[in-house]
């Protein structure tokens, strides 16, 4: 990888760490947060490989503790909450994203949510469908407005990015 590669993704990783703590708590403890938003740009700026990757190290800093998950938590026990679905979803939405295609995108979307759905779903014992009114259908209009300006803020990154190298 060049220096300027490892660059990109290291601030990314911080972009996706700053944006991600900034929540607004629900009764039901799954914030509102630019994760989403973040990550999307990710993908969408960096491409499937180091979108992805920059989401992976994002992961891992919060996995060793570092506070960067919603509500300033982190540590290996934020992967078997009831937003650890979510945090795995992730990985799938960055590679989307980086593939630049808006069938993708909603799949990598569609894929976060199921995943977020289902782990929530299994933790709180509530049916999957209950679960999905509560944890998936209130992000999804804030979720398809972030992957969507995501993309178009990531047009205008890659244009200046490209333009100075």
């Amino acid at each position: 990888m060049k220096t300027k590669t490892i660059t990109y993704v290291a601030i990314f990783s911080a972009i996706i760490s700053i944006l991600s703590i900034i929540s607004i708590p629900t009764p039901w403890g799954v914030p509102f947060t630019l994760q989403t938003f973040s990550i999307s740009l990710a993908g969408f700026v960096l491409g499937k490989k180091y979108g992805t990757l920059s989401v992976i190290i994002y992961l891992l800093l919060g996995a060793i503790g570092l506070p960067v998950f919603a509500g300033l938590t982190g540590g290996i026990a934020s992967f078997v909450s009831i937003t650890g679905g979510f945090l795995f979803g992730f990985i799938f939405l960055a590679f989307l994203c980086g593939k630049n295609n808006i069938f993708y995108t909603i799949l990598g979307i569609f894929i976060c949510h199921l995943l977020g759905t289902i782990q929530f779903s299994f933790l709180t014992k509530t049916n999957i469908l209950n679960s999905l009114i509560i944890v998936s259908l209130p992000y999804l209009i804030k979720d398809l407005l972030s992957i969507f300006l995501a993309y178009f803020i990531s047009k205008k990154i890659k244009k200046s990015i490209y333009k100075n190298i």
